[in-house]
């Protein structure tokens, strides 16, 4: 729990002071029965109304300041576990943000929403109810079992009794308990990542008659966990009831021994009212404690996992960097030349590699094409050339340096990178394409959309390039999509084009003029095209043909149509040898 407290500390004056106030609120409580005691056998004993009312005014006394300082304390311990789960969520998004591309897909997508929502609330609930009642509890229970021996002591022997077997009781629930409620986050992480998947494929789910499927694996799922969440519930239910049941036993009990007492004339009768008040002090204290107690329950596993985000290595990749000074600073122009030497990669780190021994020359300002099946590691390469995974064995340069020791932020300016699928956030077109170049101009927002054949559709829009985004671009059709995070990479004038299939949902006519675009660029960027299209990569300057992760052919067009059997399977099956010729 360190982890959490360090965040507390940053409000330790007010996390000292609402535990503090609910102290004081408690000594005036555990007042209250004295002072009823007193009003039953001094005023009404001796028929006293000048007592009764003076003593009256004192309990309503007891009750004001008591009322002042439980607001006080709810207060302070609201604003510490409201602004502690507030910087805990912010330095979970930054850690979160700050994860590579390939320590995220690890960690999975539903299990970060999960830590940053629901984990958090639960931690904010117990930070709130720990100030508010780990202290008071146990201090009323402790203070009033005292008080109680303060009026008589054989009949507070009950007392003890009924403390012990409630935290006999605590304990046994509490064991129980603690690990049911790590496997039931488990649990409700699967269903969310069930509940995220469907919600994204429910398309597809319709068009192929998996409807009634999914719903009985889902409803499998949600019982799984209902079922444990109800068994845990049963036995933490439990608490209350059996607190009652014990207390007013012990009630019972005391209230026996006590009058006996009044029969011996040990105590008077006002002093039984002042135990049986102890004595429901100590239920209703008990009760708030393991209400507590199961909270904490809810709350410590959720800990325990923002914990374990938090403490996550970043970058899973080469942390060796350049030395100050050794950074080659020079024109776009002159830049952006990347060198693959006898590269091999695992995503698993296993023996089988997914890419394995590619070695080649990409020029400053030249064009490499990409080609190959489904599976066959095109992506894979892209994100080894832009540093999204380290090698596992070999070596990338970019300029001559080993990418691996470059800085992400520097790499970042560097590359202009078009991923698979499109990826569009709420806003504008215009906060969208400048997310790099924060300042840009309309001019040079409209001369990249105008590059990216994508000009027209957005000035058709209400707004321009001001236009609205909704969520993930879904107010665009596919192809839209894909040109505006084009736009997006030519912002900034990057050294380094990146194109992973991005012209997949575009027409052959929008594709030609995109390509005619791209070659007339004014800054001449490297360029490197990944496509299941022989159309998107023939004019390149060389083109790399992989298969299964294997190099099977790099030259030009001409050259693989001559040599490699795998480009030659590609081209004709999409231009057949007659049109070809």
């Amino acid at each position: 729990m360190s982890f959490i407290i360090g965040y507390v500390k940053k409000y330790r004056f007010r996390a000292i002071l609402a535990p503090l106030f609910k102290m004081l609120e408690a000594i005036f409580e555990l007042l209250v029965p004295l002072v009823m005691a007193a009003i039953i056998n001094k005023g009404i004993g001796n028929s006293d109304t000048h007592y009764i009312i003076r003593m009256s005014g004192v309990l309503l006394f007891l009750a004001v300041v008591g009322l002042v300082f439980s607001i006080t304390a709810q207060f302070f311990s609201a604003y510490v576990a409201v602004y502690s789960a507030a910087e805990i969520r912010r330095d979970l998004f930054a850690k979160i943000l700050s994860l590579s591309h390939g320590m995220k897909e690890k960690v999975g997508e539903e299990v970060l929403t999960t830590r940053i929502t629901n984990d958090i609330n639960q931690i904010q609930n117990g930070i709130n109810m720990v100030l508010r009642l780990f202290l008071r509890s146990p201090f009323i229970v402790v203070g009033a079992t005292i008080m109680a021996f303060i009026v008589d002591i054989k009949s507070a022997l009950t007392f003890i009794i009924v403390v012990a077997l409630l935290s006999i009781i605590v304990y046994v629930i509490m064991k129980y308990t603690l690990p049911r409620y790590k496997t039931i986050a488990a649990k409700l992480e699967r269903v969310l990542h069930a509940t995220s998947e469907n919600l994204e494929g429910a398309r597809v789910l319709r068009a192929f008659c998996q409807v009634e499927n999914e719903k009985t694996e889902f409803d499998e799922k949600t019982g799984e966990l209902a079922r444990m969440q109800i068994g845990t519930g049963r036995v933490s239910a439990l608490l209350n009831p059996v607190t009652y049941v014990v207390v007013n036993i012990g009630i019972v009990s005391l209230i026996y021994v006590a009058m006996r007492r009044v029969d011996e004339g040990f105590i008077l009768q006002g002093d039984v009212v002042a135990l049986v008040n102890y004595m429901g002090q100590i239920l209703i204290e008990l009760i708030k404690l393991a209400n507590l107690i199961v909270l904490l329950l809810k709350a410590y596993p959720s800990a325990i996992r923002v914990q374990e985000i938090m403490e996550m290595k970043s970058d899973e990749r080469c942390q060796e960097k350049l030395a100050e000074g050794e950074l080659i600073i020079g024109g776009s122009h002159q830049l952006g030349a990347l060198s693959v030497k006898n590269v091999s990669f695992s995503y698993n780190g296993g023996s089988e590699y997914d890419l394995e021994d590619i070695s080649l020359e990409i020029p400053a300002g030249s064009t490499l094409g990409v080609i190959g099946g489904t599976g066959s590691g095109k992506s894979t390469l892209i994100k080894l050339l832009n540093h999204t995974y380290d090698v596992t064995k070999g070596v990338i340069e970019l300029d001559g340096q080993d990418i691996s020791k470059l800085e992400d932020g520097h790499l970042a300016w560097k590359f202009g990178i078009v991923p698979q699928h499109a990826s569009l956030f709420h806003g504008t077109v215009r906060s969208n394409l400048s997310m790099k170049q924060r300042e840009a101009t309309d001019d040079e927002i409209k001369s990249a959309l105008k590059s990216a054949q994508a000009l027209d559709f957005v000035e058709a829009k209400e707004g321009g390039i001001d236009a609205e985004v909704v969520g993930k671009g879904s107010n665009f059709s596919g192809g839209q999509r894909q040109r505006l995070t084009i736009a997006r990479a030519l912002m900034g004038k990057p050294e380094i084009l990146m194109l992973d299939d991005s012209a997949s949902a575009l027409d052959l006519a929008t594709e030609s003029k995109l390509r005619k675009a791209l070659n007339e660029l004014d800054w001449n960027p490297t360029t490197i095209i990944v496509s299941q299209r022989a159309s998107s990569v023939k004019d390149a300057d060389q083109i790399i043909v992989l298969d299964d992760g294997k190099c099977v052919g790099l030259g030009t067009h001409e050259e693989l149509l001559d040599t490699c059997e795998t480009y030659q399977e590609i081209y004709y099956c999409q231009f057949p040898r007659e049109e070809a010729n």
